[in-house]
């Protein structure tokens, strides 16, 4: 093989689409912009949000409130989902993204008190939980442990 012979791949190179060649084009005349106006002439066509002069609908909204770029964000999870796992078990973060019930950490794991644990004897590991979590984990025999 030389490097004459090269060619590309099957479909890897698409015609350009010529336009304003002729009306036996299909696309010949106005070139598919249609007649007159800002959007036909060269350089045409008006910024993204731009509403003709018009306050545009982003500023026109009131605004409220701020997003807290320090905030600690937690991935939740249910006392219910904790059934999956077998009694005596130490649940801990790496347990969990294994099983697929937590997909993104974040700035840890967050445990809620949604649902009822029938689950024995379950050592849970977690960032934070809450008070109803702590409870359920506790009377199913369980402990709540704040890594």
């Amino acid at each position: 093989m030389k490097i004459h012979e090269l060619t590309p791949a099957a479909d890897s190179n698409k015609a350009v689409k010529r336009i304003g060649r002729g009306h036996g084009s299909g696309n010949g005349k106005t070139a598919g912009k249609g007649h007159k106006g800002q959007n036909a002439r060269s350089g045409g066509g008006v910024r993204i949000g731009f509403e003709g002069g018009q306050m545009p609908l982003a500023r026109r909204i009131p605004k409220r409130g701020f997003n807290n770029i320090f905030a600690t964000k937690y991935a939740t999870i249910n006392v219910s989902d904790l059934n999956k796992f077998k009694d005596g078990t130490v649940v801990d973060t790496e347990l969990l993204v294994a099983s697929g019930l937590v997909k993104k950490t974040l700035d840890g794991i967050k445990v809620l008190g949604n649902g009822e644990l029938t689950a024995a004897n379950l050592t849970v590991k977690a960032a934070k939980f809450s008070q109803s979590a702590i409870e359920k984990i506790e009377k199913a025999g369980g402990k709540a442990e704040v890594m």
